[in-house]
């Protein structure tokens, strides 16, 4: 895989989503609203910042990537639809997110431990 490829798209995305979100949301959603889609932006970055990062170092499980992309699938893009659309019940997708992002970075540390 192409993670430095993959990351890029991914962190582009994030700056569209946040400027979507400061621009064209500012207004038409309430602050609590605003507040999650800020969350998704905030962790959507993070993460596709995380996998630029592991592209860099040699020999990272290709599991760890995966698992960074299903996190910002899952947490954050559950997040933005909970935001944009109001529907309570995403939210129940979000923890499925969060596991997979502890899961990506506690694989990284077992990686690295395991080789050092």
């Amino acid at each position: 895989m192409n993670w430095t490829a993959i990351a890029a798209v991914l962190l582009a995305l994030a700056v569209a989503f946040g400027a979507f979100g400061a621009h064209g949301l500012r207004g038409r959603i309430d602050d609590y609203s605003m507040s999650i889609y800020e969350r998704a932006v905030f962790y959507h970055f993070v993460h596709a910042l995380g996998l630029l990062i592991i592209s860099l170092i040699p020999r990272v499980p290709a599991a760890v990537g995966w698992l960074l992309i299903a996190g910002i699938v899952l947490f954050s893009g559950s997040l933005y639809l909970l935001a944009i659309t109001g529907v309570r019940t995403l939210g129940a997708v979000t923890p499925f997110g969060g596991v997979a992002f502890i899961a990506a970075w506690a694989l990284l540390a077992w990686s690295a431990m395991k080789k050092g």
